[in-house]
């Protein structure tokens, strides 16, 4: 099936949009100055360059160039390189496709291809040349190609301090001033010690080194005694012994192989310093792991003298804070990470990715302290869970319980860190203003409408008809979660692709508007789950907004059942063997659906179903959320706070009891094709901000295209509320 989704504003991959983030008239720049150019560094630096400040880059080597070794993009980081247009594939990243657990003799504990079970995440799960992306990232911060103005990089800028106020002094003695300092100095940081609290915090080994290489792959696969540990492209394997363990997975475009050969300490050769770029000796390598297997001891063997290296692991308790005043840290200089969950360089790109979103152009300087606490916010629990995840799996065998796998890696993978700060950042802004009135879409009192007439009689909607046109299509999670309103709300499954469903319904013959109709139009989110203070779990689907075309039932729904109901003009047309919908505003249209192709077959009725696309996941119903506002004066601490605010639950059993629905015809389209256009303020005054995050749901894959006719509209009276 055929699908194209536009949406009205610039996308992601070609820069990032701030114009919904903050309120402010003015675009003055920040001066952000970032010590240190590694791939935390360079990351910011490009966030912050598309969010429109002046950025400077501060490097103490003469090249700012990384070292030779691999590095994991796992889909948490993957989506955000790709949201700067950076897609790693590009560069010689390749997929990570199965998975391998060796015991030290070489014996398979596990082995499993991973190319199912990874579409559950949106972005793949690549491995990268570590070089390959630092000089990618470098490229895209300072070329005079791309959104905003570009960064300065200043090689051989040893710094020797900052302070929180916004001064760094050089080793050369020379001092800058900057609005913003970020502090992506690694684990070494000399930025970290401006922060109140970390005189204390020292960076202390972990009890483990490791050596580490790289080799071509076909030197493995030419020898047949190794070939095995080299034959699979996108090969991730482990050898396990019970204080040491080799880890070994291929990059660039599976060319190379990496090494990551993890040991005790106490046996290394390491000098203990912290560098990470210590020449090592193979024959003490071949001594660590004297005991494993003989063939991998062969392929290790095979290591260029010249490229092998060992590194301590390092690690570092939690600091207070991250931040104070102007200065900032991300990174390693924030929350050094051992290696074994591979999340130390998403865990930077993700910290570059949310100190962006709260700093978007027009930041006031005023409120750069306060701002970057709220990026503390974001991040600060996040980071410190997965330190420990690594913590923990760095463990020696049999010391303590193992971690569950499906856990962890739906924490670390299953994220998207512009997603989650952007709504954070969204309430943020709506909670630091007394004078924003919150409501949902409320009216006037009770008044005859489609389930009573004026004397409370219910009405009869067997003679009605309906029609209904729904695209079902695979979407972002963490985009649709941030629509729902409370944290009680949630999704049923892991993974960061879920389904919802964009639904146009016509209805005519409704005796309570004298035999006349209108339509609807609304999104469906499914496979999601209401939990309520006793524990107990509701799930169904659930619809953050419902567009109407009649004043009279948008006031009914909003009054009596708390629905997210709003006017706009709907146009339904169906000729030929094709169904199309404009919805607009006043003249001004922000939404075009088609579907086409039709092929036709009868259906039997589904109960509940009310013309949408059936849920793959269990589904006992319809939610929404009703909220209703205190009044109060302008100012005051009553106005637009919750008088009423609560799941509203329509079981589909009990829908289907109202009336008897039949279903005359449904036919599947070949091509659907949906297009928003979220305008601005002046054409949309009322409707903007819904358009908007509306036009930013991005369509993976249509699931199901069709059209439902049929007779009888039930009530929906029995709705009720989930406490």
């Amino acid at each position: 099936m055929d699908v194209s989704h536009t949406n009205g504003h610039a996308n992601d991959a070609n820069g990032l949009t701030n114009g919904h983030h903050d309120s402010s008239s003015t675009s003055t720049p920040l001066r952000i100055v970032i010590v240190g150019a590694g791939i935390g560094g360079l990351s910011a630096a490009i966030f912050l360059r598309q969010q429109g400040h002046h950025v400077t880059l501060l490097e103490q080597s003469r090249f700012a160039n990384e070292l030779g070794a691999a590095v994991h993009l796992a889909p948490n980081a993957n989506g955000l390189l790709r949201r700067l247009g950076l897609w790693a594939e590009d560069i010689g990243a390749n997929p990570t496709t199965r998975m391998t657990q060796y015991l030290p003799n070489g014996n398979v504990m596990f082995s499993g291809d991973l190319t199912t079970q990874n579409k559950i995440w949106q972005h793949p799960w690549l491995l990268a040349h570590r070089v390959h992306l630092h000089s990618e990232l470098k490229k895209r911060a300072t070329a005079t190609e791309g959104k905003g103005r570009p960064a300065t990089l200043r090689t051989s800028s040893k710094v020797a301090s900052v302070t929180i106020d916004g001064k760094i002094t050089l080793a050369s003695g020379e001092q800058i001033h900057a609005d913003v300092i970020v502090g992506a100095d690694g684990v070494h940081s000399k930025s970290r010690y401006a922060l109140p609290g970390s005189e204390n915090i020292k960076v202390l080994g972990s009890g483990k080194s490791a050596f580490r290489f790289l080799m071509p792959r076909e030197r493995a696969t030419a020898d047949p005694v190794v070939a095995k540990y080299g034959k699979n492209e996108g090969e991730l394997q482990m050898f396990m012994g019970r204080d040491r363990r080799v880890v070994i997975y291929p990059t660039s475009n599976n060319t190379l192989l990496n090494f990551v050969c993890i040991h005790p300490t106490v046996e290394s050769e390491v000098r203990g310093d912290g560098d990470w770029n210590q020449v090592a000796h193979k024959d003490k390598m071949l001594e660590v792991y004297k005991d494993f297997d003989p063939a991998l001891l062969k392929l290790l063997a095979m290591a260029d003298d010249d490229t092998l290296k060992v590194w301590e692991l390092l690690d570092m308790p939690q600091l207070p804070t991250w931040t104070d005043g102007r200065l900032v840290l991300i990174g390693d200089a924030a929350h050094p990470f051992t290696p074994h969950q591979g999340q130390g360089a998403g865990q930077a790109i993700e910290d570059a990715a949310s100190l962006a979103i709260v700093l978007p152009l027009g930041t006031p300087v005023a409120e750069v302290s306060e701002r970057l606490k709220l990026y503390e916010k974001c991040r600060y629990e996040r980071a410190s869970r997965i330190q420990e995840y690594s913590r923990q799996s760095g463990k020696d065998l049999g010391d303590g319980p193992p971690l569950d796998v499906n856990a962890y890696v739906g924490y670390n993978f299953g994220h998207d860190e512009w997603d989650h700060t952007s709504q954070v950042f969204r309430r943020w802004q709506w909670n630091r203003n007394p004078n924003l009135y919150w409501r949902m879409p409320i009216s006037f009192g009770p008044m005859p409408g489609p389930r009573q007439e004026f004397g409370g009689n219910a009405r009869d909607g067997t003679a009605a008809t309906f029609s209904t046109a729904s695209i079902r299509f695979k979407t972002s999670k963490t985009l649709l979660q941030s629509l729902l309103p409370a944290d009680a709300y949630s999704f049923t499954g892991l993974g960061t692709v879920v389904e919802a469903s964009f639904s146009v319904t016509t209805l005519d013959n409704l005796g309570w508007l004298g035999g006349r109709g209108y339509s609807h139009f609304g999104l469906y989110i499914h496979g999601v789950q209401y939990k309520k203070v006793n524990g107990k779990i509701v799930q169904g689907t659930y619809l953050p907004i419902l567009f109407e075309n009649l004043a009279d039932p948008i006031l009914s729904g909003r009054e009596e059942l708390g629905m997210p109901k709003l006017f706009c003009d709907l146009s339904v047309k169906k000729e030929g063997d094709s169904s199309r919908m404009e919805a607009g505003w006043m003249g001004s249209k922000f939404c075009d659906i088609t579907l086409d192709g039709f092929q036709g077959h009868v259906e039997q009725a589904r109960a509940g179903e009310n013309g949408q696309a059936p849920s793959q996941q269990k589904n006992e119903g319809l939610l929404w959320h009703k909220y209703v506002p205190k009044t109060g004066p302008r100012g005051s601490k009553e106005r637009g706070t919750a008088d009423v605010s609560h799941a509203v639950f329509l079981p589909n059993e009990e829908e289907a009891k109202t009336v008897e629905k039949k279903i005359v015809k449904t036919v599947k389209a070949d091509t659907a094709d949906i297009r928003f256009d979220a305008l601005d303020w002046k054409k949309l005054p009322t409707l903007h901000h819904i358009v908007d995050r509306l036009a930013e749901i991005p369509i993976y894959e249509v699931v199901e295209a069709k059209l439902v006719e049929g007779t009888g509209v039930s009530d929906v009276s029995a709705a009720r509320a989930l406490v």
